[in-house]
């Protein structure tokens, strides 16, 4: 082969990547993204070619039949034989094979839509008034759970992923390069699965277009969710279909383009379930020349401030690391570190014991910013991590984060051979980083992880910060 000029590449290798680091080009491990030309056939002639990822081909044709009205149940497939060396699907059907004009690529690689076809008739999916109701917590817990699916692929930029959840989880996740793929293999796998997808939430990391709106009724889904902005056709096809179009879940925040009644923030305002609130109440504090916890604030103290707020966000709160005749005109439970002297790596762990609940929001006695959009969004993203962690000015901000108990065992680990680094477990664990521009999207200011070290401190936050309490 004739290589260009500076091509030194000897034998038949892939090239190297490079990355810009911000003042450099250095190499880079990098897997390209996979793509198929797969041949489907249908009774032994040509029907379609899809181009695709290549894993689990099954479910992407199954779907894609399925949508184009060519299935409707498992029963109507006599075989489907995947040839993978070949870049082939072969399917036997009962009965003879619909007439489609897809003969060439089916499905637009680089996320277009692919051509819908069915004969039959698509309804409204629900009437909006009827349920079901999904409450903004798990339109954000949903779309989190996608976005921590990606991240293993998050070097490979052009993978698309849906999802088909029931506010509480997501049940099937599907990728592949193509964002209709993506919508097929869920499709296809709920088929074959014998999983019914009326009422619930669709949700893709991809814009929702036309395409995507249409597949949506004819599976019977409610809602669809979608970190993008939808095109103007699927806004008018889930309006006129019952179906409830959420777009750009970003940072806590999302528009409803139609039925929004379907969204209820009846009770919003409310406790956040399973999920308990621990103040931390800190150490000598030697630069504020006393216990920051119990400087004066409205009639009262600084930690009865925070409690307040606290105490509107989770059922239960707790103030951690204190003696047991310590703050007893506290109106909660007061629980002892159960390894002193090890800061607030001890006290952490000390709240995740005590705890009755799985997860536990930690904050300093010295954060008075409580910021209730932001905490509601951090428990949202602790359904499938051991940590989650927000990003702040200065790094990462372990005292405004949310722990599960699967972290106490590691936590022990390090407690016992002496570690106190903040981030000295996570070792092992499942970590959720939440990067500080995402946090810039609910707190433009980063007010929340502000805290109050020295008397200049406090007397600022009695003078301009005052109503970050309420």
């Amino acid at each position: 082969m004739t290589r260009l000029p500076g091509d030194d590449r000897k034998g038949g290798g892939e090239p190297t990547v490079l990355r810009y680091d911000g003042r450099r080009l250095v190499p880079v491990a990098h897997t390209p993204i996979s793509e198929l030309s797969v041949a489907l056939s249908v009774n032994g002639a040509p029907f379609a070619t899809l181009v695709a990822s290549p894993h689990d081909l099954h479910f992407l044709v199954a779907g894609f039949l399925r949508l184009q009205g060519v299935i409707r149940t498992p029963a109507d497939l006599l075989t489907l034989t995947v040839f993978e060396q070949q870049g082939s699907v072969s399917v036997r059907l009962r009965g003879e094979v619909p007439r489609r004009p897809v003969p060439g690529p089916a499905h637009d690689f680089d996320g277009g839509d692919s051509p819908f076809f069915t004969d039959a008739p698509v309804q409204p999916v629900l009437l909006p008034g009827s349920g079901p109701f999904f409450r903004p917590e798990s339109v954000l817990g949903i779309m989190g759970q996608l976005i921590r699916s990606e991240e293993g692929i998050r070097e490979n930029a052009c993978i698309h992923r849906a999802g088909a959840g029931d506010g509480e989880r997501l049940f099937l996740v599907a990728e592949d390069i193509g964002r209709q793929n993506a919508v097929d293999r869920i499709a296809g796998e709920a088929l074959l699965k014998g999983i019914d997808l009326s009422g619930r939430i669709l949700a893709t990391s991809g814009r929702v277009s036309s395409g995507t709106a249409s597949k949506a009724a004819f599976l019977g889904v409610s809602t669809i969710v979608s970190r993008s902005a939808p095109t103007d056709s699927a806004i008018r096809i889930c309006r006129e279909l019952g179906i409830t179009l959420v777009g750009c879940v970003r940072g806590g925040r999302f528009n409803v383009y139609s039925h929004s009644g379907r969204i209820t923030t009846t009770g919003t305002a409310g406790k956040i379930a399973g999920v308990t609130g621990a103040i931390l109440s800190g150490g000598p504090s030697r630069r504020m020349g006393c216990d920051k916890a119990l400087l004066p604030y409205r009639g009262g103290r600084f930690i009865e401030a925070i409690h307040r707020k606290m105490a509107e966000l989770f059922d239960e709160v707790i103030v951690v690391g204190v003696e047991p005749d310590q703050y007893d005109f506290m109106p909660c439970r007061r629980v002892p570190d159960l390894f002193p002297g090890m800061g607030a790596l001890g006290g952490i762990h000390s709240a995740l014991h005590h705890s009755a609940t799985d997860r536990v929001f930690v904050v300093g006695c010295d954060m008075p910013h409580i910021k209730g959009e932001l905490i509601r969004y951090l428990c949202a993203l602790a359904d499938e991590a051991d940590v989650v962690l927000p990003e702040g000015e200065s790094g990462l901000e372990p005292l405004y984060s949310v722990y599960r108990k699967s972290a106490l065992p590691a936590l022990e680990e390090s407690l016992r051979s002496g570690r106190r680094g903040m981030c000295s477990f996570h070792e092992g664990l499942r970590v959720q980083r939440v990067e500080r521009g995402t946090v810039e999207e609910i707190d433009p200011g980063l007010t929340a992880f502000r805290n109050i070290n020295t008397p200049e401190d406090y007397y600022r936050f009695r003078r301009d910060g005052e109503s970050s309490l309420g």
